[in-house]
């Protein structure tokens, strides 16, 4: 009898020994990967706010005051006059010394040419309507050519040769840029081009739609030889 009762003690005692072991042991986790967090949408880039510039004031129509006109000119930047001392013809450079020559966005080429004594800025200009040439003159026509010195503007004339324009065509003018030589300050914007004489307050607008002079020019009787003139 003493044996059971300790025996049935015994197994007792072990079963409280292994609960209280079981009870001090940690319970065993699963580990768990940690999810990666989710990427950042970037923000959206700010954005700018510089402004373009707004539209170039076009050239003043017809019949304006000179005042006007000098003023459209003079509004524009100015670019270095030193640049335009040469023209280019099939990759060929010629210096022009003193003289200036210079092409616009348009097509319409300039060029002076003091050191032959012509006072006159001439420019061939692609004209939609140039005049005719007159009956009684004989050569090659130039309907295009436009002569201005200040005092006349003279449209189409006949040329045995290209004259002055022999060594080329200037370099670019860009638009809403200005050039300043001698009397003369030349704007130009994408399709017009206006050159104002300061010693006679006269101007001259180029555009394939015609030749629109300023100032005191009007129409008279052409010299031999011209086609259309203007003059004060």
């Amino acid at each position: 009898m003493r044996a059971a009762l300790f025996f049935a003690a015994s197994v007792l005692v072990a079963g409280c020994s292994s609960t209280a072991v079981d009870q001090q042991r940690p319970t065993q986790l699963t580990p768990i990967t940690p999810s990666r967090p989710a990427a950042a949408t970037p923000s959206a880039a700010p954005s700018s706010t510089t402004s373009s510039p707004g539209p170039a004031t076009p050239a003043p129509p017809p019949g304006s005051p000179i005042s006007a006109v000098i003023g459209w000119a003079e509004a524009a930047a100015p670019i270095d006059s030193g640049d335009f001392h040469v023209a280019l013809r099939a990759g060929t450079a010629t210096e022009l010394g003193e003289d200036v020559a210079f092409t616009t966005a348009s097509g319409t080429t300039c060029m002076t040419d003091t050191r032959r004594g012509s006072a006159a800025l001439a420019c061939l200009v692609d004209l939609r309507d140039p005049p005719p040439q007159p009956a009684d003159v004989y050569g090659v026509w130039k309907g295009g050519w436009v002569d201005f010195d200040g005092k006349s503007v003279q449209i189409g004339s006949a040329h045995g040769d290209p004259g002055r324009f022999a060594a080329g065509q200037g370099p670019p003018l860009p638009p809403e840029r200005s050039l300043s030589f001698g009397d003369f300050r030349c704007r130009t914007d994408p399709t017009v081009l206006v050159c104002v004489n300061y010693a006679h307050q006269t101007a001259v607008a180029y555009s394939d739609a015609g030749i629109e002079p300023y100032g005191c020019s009007r129409q008279s009787t052409p010299t031999p030889g011209v086609g259309v003139q203007y003059s004060c």
